[in-house]
């Protein structure tokens, strides 16, 4: 985590000298939270990395900028068409950024790309939609503004690492909780937005769905990172959740074997086929409810043989499953004899 908040600080650094007029070294070390060595070994990495940082004198200091074109080396690079109409066609796979601070600049982004590429191009492209496209993202259900407000609120104080308090329905419990966290990552999975943050009160990392999150106050006191959560989200889960992962062993029927064996499902998967052309797949996984829905989802075509508590849990799920339908059918047929 220590590596990722010093790229973190350096991208604040950079987009901190790109909309000033210029920026003090001293300004930069009160607005990061470091000192001015620090500051100046981060100067010294942006350049490294080819940003066209520079200082000049203003007022009998010294400012440091960024030039106004800083990335020259692009006009000397010529896109052939493909790519051009790879990144024209890249707009339907990034709706998953509507609603976050990054839209307003994805969208000016996009119009540059169509101005160079130009109308008539731009028409036959938009003639092939049937070549590539993506699921829509669901408007949230909540207000579209204040959901956008709560992101920005919460991609600020993950830059600045500044404590929040934040009001949460809990679906494990039905209510609204008030949480005190440390907000440390925003994570994009499933076509919803997730907050990684620690909860002191719990001693241990916990995930936040963005859109339950009712209401949110930003801390003025900062907070120093105390878990590295890695680099990978979600490692053990085949969803969104956190757990120590198990063995899972799913038979699967010849039917249903080859949609199976043609998807990655967890990084952890082998497949091993069986003689009657059905399939065992065996995955490293944590147990959550993510893990049983797709399961069941699956219908009679699949069956956990291992671990026992897991099948005993989906064999339960199947049984009231089957029990309620009984009951409605039951249900029905006396109010067709009335």
């Amino acid at each position: 985590m220590a590596r990722s908040s010093e790229v973190i600080r350096q991208w604040r650094l950079l987009r901190e000298i790109e909309v000033s007029r210029g920026v003090t070294i001293r300004d930069m070390a009160e607005l990061a939270g470091v000192t001015t060595r620090t500051i100046r070994r981060d100067l010294d990495a942006l350049q490294e990395a080819g940003f066209a940082l520079y200082d000049e004198m203003y007022d009998g200091q010294k400012r440091w900028k960024l030039r106004s074109r800083p990335f020259k080396g692009l006009e000397h690079t010529s896109f052939t068409l493909g790519e051009l109409s790879a990144l024209y066609f890249s707009r339907t796979l990034m709706e998953c950024l509507t609603g976050t601070p990054f839209q307003d600049d994805l969208r000016q982004a996009f119009a540059k790309l169509e101005q160079a590429l130009g109308p008539r191009m731009q028409a036959f492209l938009d003639r092939l939609p049937a070549a590539i496209d993506a699921k829509p993202v669901p408007t949230p259900s909540g207000g579209i503004l204040e959901q956008r407000r709560t992101i920005g609120q919460l991609l600020d104080a993950v830059l600045h690492q500044q404590r929040l308090v934040i009001r949460y329905h809990s679906f494990s419990s039905g209510r609204e909780k008030t949480y005190r966290i440390d907000p440390y990552r925003l994570v994009y999975a499933q076509g919803g937005l997730y907050l990684f943050a620690y909860v002191s009160a719990y001693k241990k990392m916990r995930t936040f769905a963005i859109d339950r999150i009712k209401h949110l106050t930003v801390l003025a006191e900062k907070f120093q990172v105390v878990e590295d959560i890695g680099e990978t989200t979600f490692p053990h889960s085949i969803g969104i959740h956190d757990g120590e992962p198990e063995q899972v062993k799913i038979q699967f029927s010849a039917q249903t074997a080859p949609y199976i064996q043609e998807r990655v499902w967890h990084s952890s998967q082998t497949i091993e086929p069986q003689g009657d052309g059905s399939i065992i797949l065996m995955l490293d996984v944590c147990i959550d409810a993510t893990l049983r829905s797709w399961i069941l989802g699956f219908g009679p075509v699949a069956k956990v043989l291992w671990p026992a508590h897991l099948a005993t849990s989906v064999a339960e799920a199947l049984s009231t499953a089957h029990n309620r339908y009984k009951s409605n059918g039951g249900e029905r047929t006396r109010r067709h004899n009335r």
